[in-house]
Formats: C-alpha cells, structure tokens, sequence
C-alpha cells in the first residue's frame, strides 16, 4: 500500500512552507515598516503610549496584515519555489518518471488548504478581535451621525429619528420626527417633533427595550402645519421593543467598518439591513459577507497559479513569471473597493462582485495551464 504523503510530498511541502513563510515575513515588514512602524516609534517617544503598549498596538495591528499577506506570500512562495525547481531541472525529472501535473502540485495543494483555513480564521475572529483591541488602546471610539426611519406595511413614513452625534453609547442632539397620515402633494404631513438634548438605549417600564431622551421639548403641529403646544419634560421613551434594538444594531455596526464584525454577527446585521429595507448598505455587506468565503479560496487559486507560473524552461526569464504574479495581485485588491461599489449600487448582484475575483483567477489557470502544455 502507498503511502499518502511520501518523500516527495515532503520535500515539495517543506521546500513551498519556507518560501511562503519568507514571503509573508517580507510582506509584513515592508506594509508594516513605512507609517505604521513610524507613528508608533513617534508616539511611545512623545509620552502618549509606554513601550510595552506601542509594542502590542503592532502587534494588534498583524491580523489585518496576515489577511493580506497570506494569498500574497503562498503566490509568491510557490513561484519561487517551482521556479527553482524548472531551472534546476528536477521538475524535469519528476515529469520523465511519469507524475503529472496534478500529482506534482498535490503537496502544495494540501499547504493551500491549510491557508485558506488560516485566512477564514483571520476574518472570522482575529481581525474582529485585534480592531477592538487596538480600540481599547487608543482609547476612542468612534463617532457617527445616523438617521432611522419607521415605515408602516405600505411604505408610509410613521417615524423618523435623526441622531446628531453618537459616541461612547450616548446619543446628543436627539431629532424624532413624527408623521401624520395625513397627505398634501406627495409630502408628508407632521403632528409632533420631538428633541431631546442626549439620550441612550435603556428600558422601559414595561421591561422592553428602549431609547430613553433627555431634556426633551416636544412641539405639536396641528393640521394646518403650525405649532400649538410646546411643552418640555425631562425624559421621555421612543421607539420601544424590536424596533429599539434594530436601530441600535444598525447604529453601532454604521460607526465599524466590515473587517470589524465576525461572520455571525454580520451575518445578522445583513438580515437586519434587509429587513430595515436599507438596500444600498445591504448590498454592500451582502458582497462583502460573501467575500469573507470566496477570499479565503484565493489562497488555493494564487498557489496553483503560483505553480503554473514557475514551470519555465531552462532558459526563460524568471522575471516574466513574477511580473504577471505581481500584476496579477495588484490587479486583484486594487478591483476589490470597483466592485464594493458595483454591488452597494445595485449594478450586480453581490455573489457576482464576490466570486467574479475568483472566477478570473480560475480563467487564468486555465489559460496559463493550456500556455504550458502540461
């Protein structure tokens, strides 16, 4: 019986693990050198952090760079590797003992697989956790001015709240505009304006969840469009239960950017977003929770391309295959924001702009696999 992995396999494995690790230690430390590295040094001389937490805010920093550096450095490592291998003329002689393409590649493919594993659990979890690290660490948290709106079955407006400004979980500056049923050529009418200087998400009195204003003024408008009663108070409770929770969510996760939420929970907030009719922004998190699948796939992808480009002859210019390695790289994340915006406006689906990196790096295979005559 055969063993599963041989001498072969091992050699092959080694020799595309050390090449990819070196390349990923080099991609880390020219991204990482330039600014990141700089403004650190700067700010742990300046007084702002001590060494110790200068040292942890780049390290917190590495799983956004791994996320990158993975599909990157396992092209650049099996290039070189098989690179190697075709001008010293071995993959020449594994092909004379008659193992094919694929059986020559299975050793890398198996080193892809666990890669792509790797990049999935770096979206998935560590890049999440790193961002909320480094937060704590700045000690800042963002700020945002949102607006949610209640729409009824038909579509009518029942509802608008406009927050200002939202920091640290309060709420300043708190706008609740109430809707009339009423109509007057296509605008709608409104019976109550509701301000309140700062708010946060609290509960009500009947135990439900609730955003709760305070020193509020509440301005009643009657039918003919004028205020007739102003009155103020100092606390007052709006958009009670569910609806109180959705616009929370949707509030928090608009101040975070996608690298920011685990699967799971932009998962959900892509429901959320639909759910809410928000279609832009659900688009575009659609296409990126689908990219959260299809970019760790690549890895496998850019290691057979890396393969197919490092079968040369003897004699053929190694710089050719690292050009097109390189172009095709630069090629892959500098589409990736073109097609963001493709899917938020609507003008393919989101699967689409997901997969259609893939799809080409797949075309390219296959283009490049035919080239070579293996």
């Amino acid at each position: 019986m055969k063993k599963f992995f041989t001498i072969y396999d091992k050699y092959i494995f080694g020799q595309v693990l050390t090449t990819t690790l070196v390349a990923i230690l080099l991609f880390t430390i020219v991204w990482i050198a330039p600014e990141m590295l700089l403004d650190t040094i700067k700010d742990v001389l300046q007084g702002d952090y001590s060494a110790k937490t200068g040292i942890l805010k780049l390290f917190y920093e590495l799983p956004k760079i791994f996320g990158k550096a993975f599909p990157v450095g396992l092209l650049l490592g099996t290039l070189f590797t098989f690179d190697k291998l075709s001008k010293d003329s071995e993959l020449t002689i594994f092909r004379a003992t008659g193992m094919s393409f694929k059986r020559i590649i299975a050793p890398v493919l198996v080193l892809s697989f666990i890669v792509t594993g790797l990049c999935f659990v770096t979206y998935d979890k560590w890049i999440p956790f790193s961002c909320q690290k480094l937060r704590d660490i700045k000690g800042t948290s963002p700020l945002t001015q949102f607006i949610y709106s209640k729409k009824d079955e038909s579509n009518h407006p029942m509802q608008a709240v406009v927050v200002s400004r939202f920091h640290n979980g309060v709420m300043n500056n708190v706008v609740v505009l109430n809707f009339s049923r009423q109509v007057f050529n296509d605008l709608h009418g409104l019976s109550n304006i509701v301000v309140g200087a700062y708010g946060h998400k609290g509960i009500s009195k009947d135990g439900k969840p609730c955003w709760i204003l305070n020193d509020v003024v509440s301005y009643n408008i009657n039918e003919e469009g004028i205020f007739h009663q102003i009155s103020k108070q100092k606390e007052a409770e709006i958009l009670n239960g569910q609806d109180a929770e959705d616009a929370y969510t949707i509030m928090v996760n608009s101040t975070k950017r996608d690298r920011d939420i685990n699967n799971k929970d932009l998962k959900k907030y892509v429901g959320l977003l639909k759910r809410e009719r928000l279609d832009e922004e659900y688009r575009l998190m659609l296409n990126k929770y689908y990219q959260r699948f299809f970019h760790p796939f690549v890895c496998v992808l850019l290691a057979i391309l890396g393969c197919l480009l490092g079968f040369s002859k003897p004699r053929e210019q190694r710089l050719v295959g690292f050009t097109i390695a390189i172009g095709c790289i630069f090629v892959y994340y500098i589409t990736l924001p073109f097609f963001d915006l493709l899917a938020e406006k609507g003008v393919l689906s989101p699967f689409i702009t997901a997969a259609f990196p893939p799809l080409a790096f797949l075309f390219a295979i296959l283009l490049f696999y035919k080239m070579k005559e293996l």
